[in-house]
C-alpha cells in the first residue's frame, strides 16, 4: 500500500494528475485520454521511480521468455516494457502496439536510437492490434480499462496467440483512497471476462505491491 510520502505514492499522484489534467473532450466512455504529448507521458511512464513498484525485471522473468520469443506489448506507450523485453529476446521479436500515432512514432525512434533492431512499433486499431503474425506472449500493462468491448477484443486477438501462447494482464488494485478508483477493474471481473472470451487462468503472481498480475492461456476447445 502506498504511504503518504513514499516515492511510489508521489509517482502515482503524478500519473493521476496527468490523466485528470487531460481536457474533458478527450475522456470518453471507454476511458480514452489524450496521449499525443509523448514528451509529457515519457516523463510519467519512464520515471525511474516507477521501477520501485512496477518491478520490471521480476515481471519479465515471470513471463518465462526465451531468447527467440515473439512478444506483443499492447498499449506500449513510450516503451517502458517493450524496450526492456527487446533486450531480453535478442533472437526474438517485440511488437510495441499503440493506437496513438505519436506514441508509435516515439517508440520507433526510441528503438532505433537504442539499437534494438528486433523491436517494431505498430499502430493498432481499437479492435485489432494488427500484428504481422502470431506471438508467444501478449502483454497488457494498465491497458485493460481502456478497451471498450473487452470480451469481443480478447476473442479477436486470440488468433495472434500461438497455440501455447499466453496473455499477461497487469493492472492496479483498488486501494483505499485510490486517486484513479474509477479506472480499476477487479481481478475477478477480468477472470470472468477472459473466460467468456475463451481463455483460462494459467498463473497468478502476487509480488507486485500495487498491481495484480494474471496470466491466461487459450482454453481447450
Amino acid at each position: 500500500m502506498f504511504h503518504a510520502r513514499s516515492p511510489a505514492a508521489l509517482l502515482l499522484a503524478w500519473i493521476a494528475a496527468a490523466v485528470l489534467a487531460v481536457p474533458a473532450w478527450a475522456q470518453h466512455a471507454n476511458h480514452q485520454v489524450d496521449f499525443s504529448d509523448t514528451q509529457k507521458w515519457s516523463r510519467v511512464f519512464d520515471n525511474p521511480l516507477r521501477d520501485e513498484w512496477q518491478k520490471p525485471v521480476q515481471v519479465i522473468r515471470a513471463l518465462r521468455l526465451k531468447p527467440t520469443s515473439r512478444v506483443a506489448d499492447i498499449g506500449s506507450g513510450t516503451g517502458y516494457f517493450a524496450i526492456r523485453i527487446a533486450r531480453m529476446v535478442p533472437q526474438g521479436r517485440v511488437f510495441g502496439v499503440d493506437t496513438e500515432p505519436a506514441m508509435v512514432k516515439f517508440l520507433a525512434e526510441r528503438g532505433k536510437r537504442e539499437g534494438l533492431a528486433n523491436l517494431t512499433s505498430i499502430e493498432g486499431a481499437p479492435e485489432d492490434p494488427k500484428l504481422p503474425g502470431a506471438v508467444d506472449v501478449m502483454l497488457m500493462v494498465d491497458v485493460y480499462h481502456h478497451i471498450g468491448d473487452r470480451v469481443g477484443y480478447l476473442r479477436a486477438v486470440r488468433r495472434y496467440l500461438e497455440p501455447r501462447g499466453r496473455l499477461a494482464i497487469i493492472d492496479h488494485v483498488d486501494t483505499p483512497g485510490s486517486v484513479l478508483k474509477d479506472e480499476r477493474t477487479a481481478p475477478r471481473r477480468i477472470k470472468a471476462e477472459l473466460k467468456r472470451a475463451g481463455y483460462e487462468l494459467a498463473a497468478e503472481h502476487s509480488f507486485l505491491p500495487e498491481q495484480y498480475f494474471l496470466i491466461f492461456k487459450p482454453a481447450a476447445r
